[in-house]
């Protein structure tokens, strides 16, 4: 099992739960950040989320790496789940904070394609 993903995925979630906290204390405000449609806003709530999401999925990759015992975990994998989870939250909260922040999505994505991708090639998918 992956130590790392594991790890880092549970501390992810906790993230996940603390900013939605912190967030939340804010959401009964109409125009806070400029309101709901607001391009800061969606940022705002999408760097939440991806705490949780990429947490989850760092979680799948060690459960999955765990359930096949004796094998080692795809190193590159490992690594670009780890990639893809500190670069999205940071990028999305990066993003409300300037637009220009937003060419900088292609990090995280491709991160987390290139993770799956190596799974796949790796047969555990």
């Amino acid at each position: 099992m992956s130590q790392m993903n594991l790890y880092l995925g549970w501390i992810w979630i906790t993230a996940g739960f603390i900013s939605g906290a912190i967030v939340g204390l804010f959401f009964h405000d109409r125009d806070w950040l400029g309101g709901y449609d607001a391009w800061r806003r969606r940022m705002v709530r999408l760097g939440h989320i991806s705490f949780l999401g990429t947490g989850l999925l760092n979680l799948a990759f060690a459960f999955t790496c765990a359930l096949r015992e004796g094998s080692s975990p795809p190193l590159l994998a490992s690594w670009l789940f780890v990639v893809g989870a500190l670069t999205m939250p940071l990028v999305c909260f990066l993003s409300a904070w300037r637009d220009g922040f937003r060419c900088l999505f292609p990090i995280p994505v491709a991160s987390l394609i290139g993770a799956s991708l190596t799974l796949t090639a790796q047969g555990l998918l």
